[in-house]
C-alpha cells in the first residue's frame, strides 16, 4: 500500500523499542489514553517474557482478540513467530518497525503484539467493525440485474468487483488518502487491457490529493477532475458493482473509496450518463428504444420551459391557431408573465424536490408527490400560473428522473434556469444560443484526455455498435477505440486482432 500523507504527529526517525513498557507508554501519550484503548499484559510460560496485545475497542474483533489473548497464555515461546503463523493461518500478519503504520493499523481496527527484547510490531488483522451488509442499490434500481450494491466496506467492494471479473491481471493498486483521517483508495483495472498512459495519468492525480480528510468519493472527484467550471460531471459515480465491473473491461478504470458506497469510473463521456446497466440484461431493440427515449427526456427537461417562455412571450404565431387560443384562454386572468410564471414553479418544484429527499423515506414520497398535487392545484385555482404550466412543470420533473445518472441530472436542473432565462429576453434565438454555446463548452470538455462527446466528435463509427443505440451482442465485437485501450478484441474471434491492435 503507496501511503501518500504519513501521520505528522511521529517522525519517521522515532522506532518502536525492545521495551514492551515503553511502547505501550508511547501509544497512551499519542492517543492521550483514551477509553477505547485496550491493553493486555501476558507473560510466556517460563515467565520471563513479556507480551502485550493493544487494540481499539469496537474497531477490531472482540472474539478474536480474546482469542489471541488466551493463546498467548497457553503458548511457551520467545517471540511470537513460533505461533502466529500456525494458530493463525488466516488472518492477515505482518511486522512493522513503522509507527506510523502500526497506529494507523490500530486505528482501522488491527490489533498490536509486543514481545520484550524484539524492536519489531507484530500487526495482526483483526478489523471487526459493525457493518452494512450488502443490498440493492437504492438510487440505481434496475427491473432485470443483479440486487447487490457497493457497500461502506471497501474489503467487501473489492470481493464484489472480483466475484464478477475473475481475471489474474486484475488490479487494485491501494493508496492512503488523507493527513488526518486517512481514507484507502483503490484503483481497479485490468492490466494488458487498460492504455497505460491513462494508468498513468490516474496515479498521478491521485498521488497529488493532499487533504486533512478526503471524506468520501466526492471529495476524490472534485480533486482530479479535469475542469472545475463546469456543471458536467466528468467523472461517473455508482453504487452498482456490476456497472464499475463491465466499465473496468472496456479499459476505464475504477476508483474504490472506502467509507462510501459510491465508487467512481474514468474515463467518461457524455453518452456514459443515458447508458444503464440493465440495457446489457435484454433485447438490444429494447434497450435501443430505451435509450432513445431519455435522449428526448434529456432534451425536454432542459429545454421545454424555455421553449414555454419564448413561444408565449415572442413567438405566438410559431403556434398552431387552436392552440394559441387554448393556451391564452388558460392564461386568462393569470397576473404574472410567463417567465414569471414559470421560474415560480420551477422554483417550487425544486424546493419540495430537496424537502422530499431531507425527510425520511416514506414521508418524502408523501411531500413529493401530495404537496406537487396540492401546491398546483391551489396555485391554479388561485389564478396565479395556468393550467398549461402546471403540465410543462409536470412533464419536465418527469423527464429529469429518466437520466439514469443523479449527479447528470442535477446539470440538468441547473442549466434549465439559464436556458429560461436565455428563452426570456431572446426567445428562441436566445435558445439557440444557449445551445450553441453549451455544444461549444461540452466539445471542449474532456475526462482523462477522452472527449466528452465522443464517438460524436471526433466521430468513432467503430464505437456507434454501442453508442445511443446498441447493438446486438454479436455485432460488439470491440472495445471502445476512443479507449485506445492494449487490447481490442472483445470475442473469440477478435482475439487475435485485438492483441495486434
Amino acid at each position: 500500500m503507496k501511503e501518500l500523507s504519513p501521520i505528522e504527529e511521529v517522525s519517521p526517525t522515532v522506532k518502536p523499542s525492545s521495551s514492551v513498557a515503553a511502547n505501550i507508554q508511547f501509544i497512551q501519550q499519542l492517543l492521550a489514553s483514551p477509553e477505547d484503548l485496550v491493553i493486555r499484559n501476558a507473560a510466556t510460560a517460563g515467565g520471563t517474557t513479556s507480551i502485550a496485545i493493544v487494540c481499539i475497542e469496537g474497531l477490531a474483533d472482540k472474539q478474536f482478540v480474546q482469542r489471541l489473548v488466551q493463546m498467548t497464555m497457553e503458548e511457551s515461546l520467545a517471540g511470537p513467530s513460533a505461533w502466529i503463523g500456525e494458530r493463525l493461518m488466516l488472518q492477515e500478519i505482518k511486522r512493522s518497525s513503522d509507527w506510523n503504520d502500526s497506529i494507523l493499523s490500530l486505528l482501522t481496527g488491527d490489533t498490536l503484539l509486543f514481545v520484550e527484547g524484539s524492536p519489531e510490531i507484530t500487526i495482526v488483522g483483526s478489523k471487526g467493525w459493525k457493518s452494512r451488509s450488502v443490498e440493492e442499490p437504492q438510487t440505481e434500481a434496475l427491473i432485470r440485474g443483479p440486487r447487490d450494491g457497493f457497500t461502506e466496506d471497501i474489503r467487501t467492494n473489492t470481493a464484489l468487483v472480483r466475484r464478477r471479473i475473475r481475471d489474474p491481471k486484475l488490479r487494485l493498486e491501494s493508496y492512503r488518502i488523507g493527513r488526518r483521517a486517512q481514507k484507502e483508495v483503490i484503483l481497479a483495472y485490468i492490466d494488458g487491457v487498460v492504455n497505460p498512459m491513462l494508468i498513468q495519468e490516474v496515479r498521478r492525480r491521485v498521488e497529488s490529493i493532499d487533504m486533512d480528510d478526503p471524506e468520501g468519493s466526492g471529495f476524490i472527484e472534485q480533486w482530479i477532475t479535469d475542469n472545475t467550471l463546469t456543471p458536467y460531471p466528468q467523472i461517473l459515480n455508482t453504487e452498482r458493482p456490476d456497472k464499475v465491473a463491465g466499465a473496468i473491461m472496456q479499459g476505464r478504470v475504477g476508483i474504490l473509496v472506502d467509507g462510501t458506497p459510491f465508487q467512481l469510473i474514468l474515463p467518461i463521456t457524455l453518452t456514459s450518463f443515458i447508458q444503464s446497466p440493465e440495457d446489457y440484461y435484454q433485447n438490444w431493440i429494447l434497450s435501443s428504444v430505451l435509450r432513445i427515449l431519455r435522449v428526448l427526456a434529456v432534451f425536454a427537461a432542459l429545454f421545454l420551459p424555455g421553449i414555454y417562455i419564448a413561444l408565449l412571450e415572442y413567438h405566438h404565431g410559431l403556434l398552431p391557431s387552436k392552440l394559441a387560443f387554448s393556451v391564452a384562454g388558460s392564461r386568462e386572468g393569470v397576473p404574472f408573465p410567463a417567465v414569471v410564471e414559470t421560474f415560480l414553479m420551477e422554483g417550487t418544484l425544486e424546493l419540495l424536490r430537496e424537502a422530499g429527499i431531507r425527510l425520511p423515506k416514506s414521508i418524502g414520497q408523501t411531500i413529493g408527490v401530495v404537496g406537487g398535487l396540492v401546491i398546483g392545484e391551489a396555485a391554479v385555482s388561485a389564478g396565479i400560473v395556468s393550467p398549461v404550466m402546471v403540465v410543462v412543470v409536470a412533464v419536465t420533473a418527469i423527464a429529469s428522473f429518466a437520466s439514469p445518472s443523479y449527479g447528470f441530472a442535477i446539470s440538468i436542473r441547473l442549466l434549465r434556469f439559464g436556458i429560461m432565462l436565455a428563452g426570456s429576453i431572446f426567445g428562441l434565438y436566445g435558445i439557440v444560443l444557449a445551445l450553441i454555446i453549451n455544444c461549444i463548452h461540452i466539445v471542449n470538455l474532456k475526462s482523462f484526455g477522452v472527449p466528452y462527446t465522443a464517438p460524436l466528435a471526433p466521430l468513432r463509427m467503430d464505437d456507434w455498435s454501442d453508442f445511443i443505440l446498441r447493438m446486438p451482442v454479436k455485432a460488439m465485437q470491440r472495445r471502445p477505440d476512443i479507449m485506445e485501450t492494449m487490447n481490442k478484441g472483445r470475442q473469440n474471434q477478435q482475439e487475435k486482432e485485438g492483441r495486434n491492435g
